[in-house]
């Protein structure tokens, strides 16, 4: 019998799991995880960089820091030199897989530096020394999906990298990131680019969405408000779904595609369940349809693989219930539009703290070597 992670992919999820270490590499955990638990690629950010590299426990990155403060490497040299290794290795792990997936999945993304998501010409310039830097033809550059990055995505596109949007909350937001998706492929056509080999994922995020609702709805507190919580992040997905295949549908995305490019695919990140009344496979088997990417923490990994009930497409019929939960949140006072804003400004902030924990904790530890 087929385990349920067999089942999702057989659904036309990919699954990629939301972490990366040097540990879990070397170990083989990659590896296995790929073959026992069909995960097809891998996602990092600030935060899972500055769990692996200041984990006390871990000493393999201990030889190259003691390298890099030999040589006189900053903080932020040794950072990039530690992070790219990193994701370059994986990226030769998943190798098979990107080849076998027509070069669809097998992909790792990295993220260029938290600190430059409101300078455009800052992020297109790191995103084109990532891309360089790496030197695969699967990875992905993540790029923050604030009203900076909208453009910095377009030149990203533009010059034939492959760019993983993040940090997209809301449907209007989402809108934007298709439009610089497709100038992007519009401009890359025009510079003579194979726009097959340019891909994209839209990442669009899904509990955080619920908690700032819940929130909310809490503070209103009536049976109407109670009565929608838990709600609010698989309505907003689902719509971004029907927006997809809406806005791929149409004939300039057609032209697009009948030249080559790839689709877009939607991403579920942060699918983490943060409520323990909730399922802890909520956000997975409710978000199933052929063609998105579910980004899993591996404590969600796990669980699904263990018990998670999959039953095909759970996005398509729900259109009207998702429409239906809009029009309901904004009855009772809810204002998606703050609530969207508000976690876009979350996100950013986060991860700007976790780069500068990270940077603060490696400049501390090449001291030491000094």
């Amino acid at each position: 019998m087929s385990t349920p992670t067999a089942q999702l992919a057989a659904a036309g999820v990919s699954i990629w799991l939301d972490d990366l270490s040097r540990t879990r590499i070397s170990s083989g955990n990659l590896a296995d995880l790929i073959s026992s638990r069909n995960v097809v690629g891998v996602t990092t950010n600030p935060t899972i960089f500055a769990n692996a590299i200041t984990d006390k426990s871990n000493t393999s990155y201990d030889a190259q820091v003691a390298e890099l403060a030999a040589s006189g490497a900053s903080a932020e040299e040794a950072v990039f030199a530690a992070t790219t290794q990193d994701v370059g290795d994986a990226l030769d792990v998943f190798r098979p897989v990107w080849e076998a997936s027509n070069h669809v999945d097998g992909r790792v993304s990295i993220e260029v530096s938290p600190d430059l998501a409101h300078d455009t010409a800052g992020t297109v310039a790191q995103a084109k020394e990532l891309w360089a830097k790496i030197d695969r033809p699967n990875l992905l550059v993540k790029i923050p999906a604030t009203k900076a990055g909208l453009p910095a995505i377009t030149e990203a596109i533009a010059s034939g990298i492959s760019v993983n949007v993040t940090l997209i909350f809301s449907l209007e937001r989402y809108a934007d990131v298709i439009d610089a998706y497709l100038t992007g492929l519009e401009r890359a056509h025009s510079g003579d680019f194979d726009l097959s080999s340019i891909h994209s994922v839209a990442s669009f995020f899904v509990s955080r969405v619920d908690t700032e609702t819940d929130k909310r709805l809490s503070a209103i507190g009536t049976p109407e408000a109670e009565a929608l919580k838990s709600k609010a992040g698989l309505a907003n997905a689902r719509l971004a779904y029907e927006l997809f295949e809406q806005k791929f549908a149409e004939k300039r995305a057609q032209d697009l595609i009948a030249l080559g490019a790839n689709l877009q695919r939607p991403l579920w990140a942060s699918t983490g369940v943060k409520d323990p009344a909730l399922p802890d496979t909520l956000y997975v088997t409710e978000l199933v349809a052929e063609g998105v990417v579910n980004t899993m923490p591996e404590k969600t990994l796990e669980a699904t693989f263990d018990h998670g009930v999959i039953t095909g497409d759970t996005i398509t019929s729900g259109y009207a219930e998702a429409h239906q939960v809009f029009d309901d949140l904004a009855a009772v006072g809810i204002d998606l539009a703050d609530v969207t804003q508000v976690l876009e400004d979350e996100g950013v902030s986060k991860f700007i703290d976790s780069w500068h924990d990270l940077l603060g904790q490696v400049a501390e530890a090449l001291e030491a070597q000094r």
